[in-house]
């Protein structure tokens, strides 16, 4: 045998005996592209709650949309070229339509046609190559509404549009508000939500139900609710519906005939004319909130917008006081406010129910008893009440760490000096004001500790008062124990729960606001705005 013939044929052997001839070549898989992060834009959701989600998850209520021009789209991850596929579904009719997509950028989209209106719509998709395709996304699904409701009808027997009012101005009525539901017997609608209303001004654009000028519908359609015209003579509230597709109505213009009230209620520390004192605090937004000291919860009862205060910061950080009136406008308290280190005291005339849209006025300080010239120096004022007739509030500023009293903060003629030990500062200074027995309550908190204390200035017969006691501000009884660091803001608007005692009120670190029976038995009415 040739020597060429025998080593091919050893060869051969080698090989065979190594398993290398005959074997198959292995090929690699092909990647699988991944699709991901299913959406619908716009995003699904409730107007009702405000909560908004894709319906992907097992058991998940879909959400409305309120537009047929609807987006549906997907993340794909591939290492080959790739194309979408969506499948879109009637849950009517169960047809469904597929459509591909090309992927560009890692994402694919699609708008499907034929959303009808009433309609829910489930929709997946997948992602293929040439070789491979990928595992769908899970079922997600929407609800289609666009068709608007119908516009709402407003009606009160307190404040009625065809008649004379059972009620006055300053005086809160009931009005109820419905809409016609476009197709309620086949359930295409997606129901009413809530009602955007405003009395005297104009709706707002692109509200939400979570608006302040927003009343949440009932399961029924319709919203009852308390609204207080404070302007005598005609006023027009207009109001329009909302569904859960966030659809609006054409608003509607419901007008009625206030009348003025021949006998308002005075009562100090009342700054919105309903005849129970307010408290007044500043929201995050810097507006001023007006909250009755007899409420249930923190909805105020009206908003002074932040611009309407003095400074760009809105009411944010100023000082704040009121009881009674210069007399040009009672009963209702004037408001003044200080804003810390500045010149000049704010007086906001009370012309317009809490409203303070006429500005404010600079108080002077005209008496040379006064430490200054200016109100540079006060690092808090607190205002009594009227202490000689029904107007002319009397007035405790602290400055340089002393209790200063005039008995009027405009044109004061008489001021006091009331302690020189110099410690007031380390306290924050609450006037409950004047008692049944004309004597003048003034309570304090230690804000090293939290301790709070009360001082009495008692009416002597000679018509005028002994301050003797607020000399030392540790002098006083204590009646309790609130914390700066639990209760940063404390105070008092007076008779708040009118059982004839003064009561306080507390904003705690998380802002929750607790009014209390005297300085007892705490009611949180919630988180403020």
């Amino acid at each position: 045998m040739p020597r060429s013939s025998v080593l091919l044929a050893s060869a051969a052997v080698v090989a065979l005996s190594a398993g290398v001839i005959g074997a198959p070549v292995a090929s690699a898989a092909a990647p699988v592209p991944v699709v991901s992060d299913p959406k619908a834009a716009p995003v699904p959701g409730f107007a009702a709650t405000g909560l908004h989600t894709q319906g992907c998850e097992p058991g998940e209520t879909p959400g409305w949309v309120g537009s047929k021009d609807v987006t549906l789209a997907v993340g794909v991850q591939s290492q080959d070229a790739a194309t979408a596929r969506f499948s879109v579904r009637d849950e009517r009719t169960g047809q469904a339509v597929k459509t591909t997509a090309p992927v560009a950028d890692g994402a694919a989209s699609i708008k499907p046609g034929n959303l009808a209106d009433g309609r829910t719509f489930a929709w997946q998709a997948q992602a293929l190559t040439a070789h491979a395709t990928g595992k769908p996304t899970p079922w997600c699904s929407f609800r289609v509404d666009t068709t608007a409701p119908g516009s709402a009808v407003v009606s009160s027997t307190d404040f009625p549009a065809d008649g004379p009012s059972g009620k006055y101005a300053g005086q809160y009525g009931s009005f109820t508000f419905t809409a016609a539901d476009p197709a309620p017997a086949t359930g295409r609608a997606s129901g009413i939500a809530c009602y955007h209303y405003v009395l005297q001004g104009t709706l707002s654009v692109g509200g939400t139900c979570q608006d302040t000028d927003a009343v949440m519908a009932g399961p029924d359609g319709s919203a009852t609710l308390q609204i207080r015209p404070t302007d005598w003579g005609t006023n027009t509230l207009k109001v329009q519906a909302v569904d859960n597709a966030g659809n609006v109505s054409s608003p509607v213009s419901y007008t009625f005939y206030a009348r003025s009230n021949p006998n308002p209620p005075n009562t100090l520390g009342d700054v919105d004319g309903d005849g129970v004192p307010d408290i007044l605090l500043p929201d995050s937004a810097g507006n001023l909130q007006i909250i009755s000291a007899a409420a249930h919860d923190t909805t105020p009862s009206s908003v002074v917008p932040a611009a309407r205060a003095a400074r760009s910061t809105g009411w944010t950080g100023a000082q704040l006081a009121h009881r009674g009136s210069d007399g040009a406008h009672a009963p209702m308290d004037d408001l003044l406010v200080h804003y810390p280190g500045a010149g000049s005291l704010l007086e906001y005339r009370n012309m317009d129910q809490g409203g303070f849209a006429g500005g404010w006025n600079e108080v002077g300080r005209y008496n040379s008893a006064y430490p200054s010239e200016d109100w540079s120096q006060v690092d808090q004022l607190v205002v009594l009440g009227p202490l000689d007739g029904p107007y002319r509030p009397a007035m405790i500023t602290v400055e340089n760490g002393d209790l200063w009293f005039s008995d009027y903060y405009d044109s004061a003629q008489h001021v006091l000096q009331l302690s020189t030990t110099g410690t007031w500062s380390g306290y924050d200074l609450i006037a409950p004001g004047k008692q049944a027995d004309g004597s003048l309550l003034i309570w304090s908190r230690e804000k090293a500790t939290g301790t709070l204390r009360s001082y009495r200035a008692v009416l002597g017969t000679d018509g005028t008062y002994d301050f003797s006691a607020l000399a030392d501000p540790a002098g006083g009884a204590v009646i309790g124990s609130f914390p700066v660091a639990d209760y940063p803001v404390v105070g008092s608007s007076g008779d708040g729960n009118g059982d004839g005692r003064p009561d306080l009120y507390a904003v705690t670190a998380a802002r929750h606001l607790l009014t209390f029976d005297g300085v007892a038995a705490p009611k949180d009415l919630g988180l403020l705005k």
